[in-house]
């Protein structure tokens, strides 16, 4: 599917608020409203729109300190097949852990962690992140300020 210039506006506006209605999209946008419902339908089934998510405020979750974690896999554990995608699928898992991607680079893995505070950053890194079997080494930046 190519997209077009109005495809580009409707997922620019969805991007920025995805509960916005068709009507609302149709005036902000001056498409009609039956071109914006077929393109976002269009959209949804060719799968260039995934779903629809919400933006947390994670301070008022009780989680207000974010930071990424690098993680660096030991492939030569004695006697033991290290699989990157396993060590990543465990690190998910873990409580604090919002993102988990595999890296080519650096690092083998990088996570977002929000914390509740520092120490329970340093709890998720020292006892569960480096409790995982080959973790080598890790590298965390605290976030300071979303821009």
């Amino acid at each position: 599917m190519t997209l077009d210039d109005k495809d580009r506006l409707i997922i620019d506006e969805l991007v920025k608020d995805s509960r916005q209605t068709t009507g609302k999209l149709s005036k902000k946008l001056n498409i009609p409203i039956t071109t914006i419902h077929n393109r976002i339908k269009k959209l949804s089934k060719e799968g260039i729109i995934i779903n629809y998510t919400v933006n947390l405020d994670h301070n008022k979750l009780g989680r207000p300190v974010p930071a990424y974690v690098g993680v660096t896999i030991n492939y030569n554990v004695q006697g033991k097949m290290i699989n990157q995608l396993e060590i990543a699928k465990k690190v998910s898992k873990l409580e604090g852990v919002y993102e988990t991607y595999i890296m080519t680079g650096g690092s083998d893995i990088l996570i977002k962690v929000l914390a509740k505070d520092i120490n329970d950053l340093n709890k998720i890194v020292i006892e569960k992140l480096r409790s995982i079997e080959g973790i080598d080494k890790t590298q965390t930046a605290i976030i300071l300020q979303k821009v």
